[in-house]
C-alpha cells in the first residue's frame, strides 16, 4: 500500500497516461451514448404506442449484458474477417468507445425514461396551457427531471469506466494504446505488480467516489 500510495503521489507517467485514456475513452462513449439515448427517453416517456411495456422492457434486459459477451460480439464484428472490419476498430480506442457507448445505452434508456414518466403530468398541462411548442413541452420535462437523468449519465459512466470485457477484447490491452485502467489493473496483478495494481484501483474508485459526490451535490444545488 505504502509503494501504491508513493507510485500516485510521484505522478508516475504510466499511471497517468492510463488514466487520462481511460477518462477520455469513458467519457466519450458515455457523451456519444446520452446524444441518442436521452432523446429516445423522451420519445418512448412522452408517447403512448403499441408495445412501449415491451421496449421499456427490452431495455431494463439490456442492462445485465455481460460485457464479456458484448465484447465478443464485437471483436466477431470488428476484426477482419468480420462485417465492420474494413473500419480497423479493433484494437484501437475508437473501438472501446463505440463497445462501452453500445453497453451504456440501456442503462441511460432506461433511468432516463424512469425519471421523465415520474414527472407531474401538471408540468406537461400548464405547458401545454401556456402555448407551449411540443419541443417547449419536452424541455419543461427535461428540466423537471434533471436530477434523474444527470443520475443516469453519471451511473452510465461508472459503468463505462470500471467495465473490463470490452476493453480486453476489443482494445487488446495494447501498452501506449489502448491500456485503459481496468485492464492495465488485470494485467499488472497476473504480472506480480501488486503495488501499482492498487495505485491504478485506487484511482479508478477515487474517480467513480469524485463523481458520485459532484452528482449529489448537483441534486442539492437543484433541489
Amino acid at each position: 500500500m505504502v509503494e501504491a500510495f508513493r507510485l500516485l503521489a510521484s505522478g508516475n507517467p504510466e499511471v497517468v497516461e492510463v488514466t487520462l485514456r481511460s477518462l477520455g475513452v469513458s467519457g466519450s462513449a458515455t457523451l456519444l451514448a446520452a446524444s441518442f439515448s436521452i432523446p429516445l427517453s423522451l420519445a418512448i416517456a412522452l408517447k403512448n404506442f403499441k408495445g412501449k411495456p415491451a421496449l421499456i422492457g427490452f431495455f431494463n434486459a439490456l442492462i445485465g449484458m455481460p460485457t464479456v459477451a458484448l465484447g465478443l460480439i464485437l471483436y466477431l464484428l470488428f476484426s477482419k474477417a468480420g462485417p465492420l472490419g474494413p473500419l480497423h476498430l479493433l484494437y484501437n480506442p475508437v473501438g472501446i468507445m463505440l463497445g462501452q457507448a453500445i453497453l451504456i445505452t440501456p442503462l441511460i434508456v432506461s433511468f432516463t425514461t424512469s425519471a421523465l414518466e415520474a414527472v407531474d403530468p401538471d408540468v406537461r398541462l400548464l405547458a401545454r396551457t401556456l402555448g407551449a411548442s411540443h419541443l417547449q413541452e419536452a424541455v419543461a420535462v427535461v428540466r423537471e427531471a434533471s436530477s434523474g437523468i444527470m443520475l443516469a449519465v453519471a451511473a452510465s459512466f461508472n459503468r463505462a469506466v470500471a467495465e473490463l470485457g470490452i476493453a480486453l477484447m476489443v482494445g487488446g490491452n495494447i501498452k501506449g494504446l489502448t491500456r485503459v485502467l481496468t485492464t492495465a489493473i488485470a494485467l499488472e496483478t497476473v504480472r506480480g505488480e501488486i503495488e501499482l495494481g492498487i495505485a491504478l484501483t485506487v484511482i479508478l474508485l477515487l474517480i467513480v467516489f469524485a463523481l458520485n459526490l459532484a452528482v449529489n451535490l448537483f441534486k442539492r444545488r437543484l433541489g
